[in-house]
């Protein structure tokens, strides 16, 4: 059996200018907006693509599904979504490994930590 992620998809009670923030702060395109009720953000032909859907009523509390970003310059890039409209949440460090949570415009959670060679 062999599984490839296709798209990891967020709800949203307004899709459209959320897939924009995240193509923005991915460097990704909008390649399809479907009316505005499904958005769909490529990030590269090597990278799951972004969905963003319309639902009347979000998931109450924390996301169970959230991404995992790396950065080179944690600090900075955490500095760039703040300026660019996320909210910091927490930061973490456990031995050897360090990560700052945050969450998007409309609250979802997602994480930066720093990139790992090899």
């Amino acid at each position: 059996m062999a599984l490839t992620v296709g798209m990891v998809s967020i709800d949203s009670t307004d899709p459209v200018p959320l897939a924009r923030w995240w193509a923005e702060q991915l460097g990704g395109n909008i390649i399809q907006e479907n009316g505005g009720f499904f958005v769909v953000v490529s990030l590269g032909e090597a990278a799951p693509r972004l969905g963003f859907q319309k639902v009347g009523d979000p998931t109450p509390g924390k996301n169970r599904i959230h991404l995992d970003l790396t950065a080179d310059d944690v600090e900075a890039e955490v500095d760039r979504l703040v300026a660019a409209g996320a909210t910091r949440v927490a930061e973490h460090e456990m031995p050897g490994f360090s990560w700052v949570t945050l969450a998007d415009p409309d609250g979802n959670q997602f994480c930066v930590a720093p990139g790992h060679e090899g």
